[in-house]
This record gives structure tokens, sequence and C-alpha cells, in this order.
């Protein structure tokens, strides 16, 4: 679509912020049309956090994607509980939560497709029913919308902090504290996309945790999510030094097998949405962390 705006405005404003609200392209997408070059302001190309006043002309062409169907694939779902609401899965280690540019025929969303036609569409056709992900390598509980209704009382739920997540977490290093309290706000790291990192300027971040035991070289933890950023738990473990055990993205140097980050989600409560009544679900630790913690005991002992 070719859009040509004339600005109209009182005061100036940044370019990308007044695209945004004139238009219904968000500006993250609307500053990559400008890194990429492709917005003319006045007749030249336009540079990032542009201001922009009355009377000014902007031109460009954007198209929306093409969302790509996402097929059914049949797969075993470990399924905790389900109703005509929402479903309980206890998600393996190694299962993309949702289908993604690289990935989009092997993931938990295409083995929903195949198992119901039951799912929430507020997150779109990639995202049917998800609620709330969890990274490829960690393995654990979350909960699936079934319909709309749902979706939304159980995200507002997220938002109010009245969805509570515990993990496990096998962390590197001795960590010397029994409780504490990380309050460190996450954004998208600024040297690699593919990652996030504690900046002054990211979302607030509030991850609280307690030592349930200590090894030679490790730390298990129980840790409870305040909020839910991306990587939140990998991303606050390793900025105070304790990376989860065998980080891939996080902690790459001391990583000794291709299992991936040592951490599990094993128990979620929330309200549920039609009830109104509190469910709380728990899970095992997976066995690969179940051997890991009995190996090092044995250690301990000789």
């Amino acid at each position: 679509m070719n859009y040509k705006l004339e600005v109209v405005c009182d005061e100036k404003v940044r370019l990308d912020a007044y695209i945004a609200k004139v238009t219904d392209i968000s500006r993250s997408k609307v500053q990559n049309l400008i890194k990429e070059k492709k917005i003319i302001l006045n007749d030249h190309i336009a540079i990032a956090k542009e201001p922009v006043s009355q009377g000014d002309i902007i031109e460009f062409t954007y198209e929306e994607p093409k969302e790509i169907d996402v097929k059914p694939f049949k797969m075993d779902l470990k399924i905790i509980y389900e109703d005509e609401d929402l479903l309980v899965i206890d998600k393996p280690k190694g299962l993309v939560t949702h289908p993604a540019p690289g990935n989009y025929d092997n993931t938990l969303v295409n083995g929903l497709k195949a198992y119901t036609d039951e799912l929430s569409e507020v997150n779109g056709s990639f995202r049917p029913g998800i609620v709330h992900r969890l990274d490829k390598d960690t393995s654990g509980l979350l909960v699936v919308a079934k319909n709309d209704k749902a979706h939304v009382f159980l995200a507002q739920e997220l938002k109010t902090k009245e969805c509570y997540r515990r993990y496990y977490a096998i962390c590197r290093g001795i960590i010397e504290h029994d409780e504490a309290v990380i309050d460190a706000p996450i954004a998208r790291d600024k040297k690699d996309r593919q990652k996030m990192a504690v900046l002054a300027n990211g979302k607030d971040a509030i991850t609280e945790f307690k030592v349930l035991d200590r090894f030679d070289d490790s730390t298990l933890l129980d840790v409870e999510l305040k909020t839910g950023r991306t990587h939140q738990i990998r991303v606050h473990m390793a900025y105070i030094g304790h990376p989860v055990l065998n980080d891939p993205k996080y902690d790459p140097k001391h990583v000794f097998s291709t299992m991936g980050q040592y951490l599990h989600a094993y128990y979620l409560s929330f309200i549920h949405p039609t009830k109104k009544e509190r469910m709380t679900f728990t899970t095992e630790m997976p066995v690969y962390m179940q051997e890991y913690i009995k190996r090092k005991k044995d250690e301990r002992v000789i």
C-alpha cells in the first residue's frame, strides 16, 4: 500500500511516533522502515528520530507480511488438565511454543491445532491459544486458552500478577544469599537482537528466588516470576553472575551438552476464567535435572 501523509499536529513530534499514531503500523515496524531507508520526508530520505511538524509530507510503501498457514501436526501432548475454557500443558524440553521464521511445522501450536479446533484467536493465527510461552529448552507448565474470553481473562491475570509461576533452576556457581529479589529492567540487547539484556530503558522485570541446595560448583533454586519478560530468568541470573547452567545463549563458554539450559517451570497457579476459583498445578522436575542433582549429592557424600 502506498502512503502519502500530510502532517497535522500542533507541535513537533518524532516521525516514527506520528506514523504509528495515524496508521495501523506499529512503531517498531515504522522504525524498521526508517532503518531500511524506505520513508521519504519532504523529498529526502528520513533518518531515525527525525521530527515532523505541521505541513510536512511523508511518503512510503508498506505491505503487511502475509501470514503463513500453520498446519496441524499430531504429537503426544502431555495434558495435565482440560475443560471447555483451557488446557494446562506440560511442555517437554526441545519443543518450540509457537511458529516463527525457520520453524512453522513442529511447534506446540501445531500439536494443539491437531488436537482441537477450539483455540483462542486473540494472538492471531501464529499463536492460537498461547497466553504465555516457554523457551524451546525450558520444560514445564503453561496454560492454553480455548476461547477469546478465557484468553483475555488469563492475560489480565498475568498483568496483575495474580498468575503465579515458579521454576526450578540450576545455576552455575555457588550463590551465597539464601534468597533474593532481582529488580532490573530488561530490553532487547543492542548488540545481539537474538538476546535480551538488563538495560536502564528496559521494561520492569522482577525475579525472586530461594536457594534449595548448594553443590560444589552450582546452586539449585526455586524461582518465582513477578513479571514475564522474554528470557527473564536466564537474563537476570546471568546479570548477577550465576547464569542458568548450560545456557547456550547467556553462558556459551560453559556449555557442556546439547540439552540447553537447566530450567523447568514446575508450578502454575491462576484464577479460572469461568469458575473464578484458584487452580494450582505442579509437575516433576525432568529426569536429566534429577540425575544431575543426585550425582552432585553423591559426590558431596564421598
